[in-house]
């Protein structure tokens, strides 16, 4: 008897353990969201968006631009470790201009179009997520840019100078 209770003290251990560390699930894009790096309300601004949830804190950190998220993520300086990453499926998105509240995906299994000729929401060169490759690739063949995972995404993407002259398109 003794045994048995032991066993399924341990199981039942081992379930909370894999509880704890499931990931937290997406939170839906509100009016009150604020951007992380510039306290600007993240729904007034067109283009993708991403959330990022880190250990510890009980809201996410939300992006006005996922350049931003990804900036974010590359940078050493955080405030705690990441549990997820959560940035909207443009292929599922009504317009550009209204990219969705609750159309996330998993940034690590998302489909990245780098170096395209679209600006994000505030005006920097976008990199833009997509929940299937063909998407991504249909995206590429109107707007340029190339297809990359998360982890592909090149550093001089999201980090460094941005030339805001530079003449890029708000995709219809």
């Amino acid at each position: 008897m003794k045994r048995l209770i032991l066993a399924a003290a341990l199981v039942l251990s081992a379930c909370q353990e894999e509880e704890a560390k499931a990931p937290p699930a997406p939170v839906e894009l509100t009016e009150a969201a604020l951007s992380y790096f510039c306290q600007m309300n993240v729904a007034e601004h067109g283009g993708p968006k991403g959330q990022i949830h880190l250990d510890g804190f009980a809201a996410p950190l939300f992006f006005a631009q996922v350049r931003d998220l990804a900036a974010y993520v590359k940078s050493p300086e955080r405030d705690a470790e990441i549990t997820a990453i959560y940035v909207s499926d443009m292929g599922a998105a009504a317009s550009w201009e209204h990219p969705g509240t609750d159309n996330w995906i998993n940034a690590k299994e998302a489909h990245f179009v780098v170096g395209s000729n679209v600006a994000g929401g505030m005006g920097a060169p976008e990199v833009v997520p997509f929940a299937s490759p063909e998407a991504a690739a249909r995206f590429t063949q109107r707007y340029g840019g190339t297809v990359a995972g998360f982890e592909g995404i090149p550093d001089e993407a999201v980090l460094g100078p941005v030339d805001l002259g530079q003449q890029l398109e708000t995709p219809s």
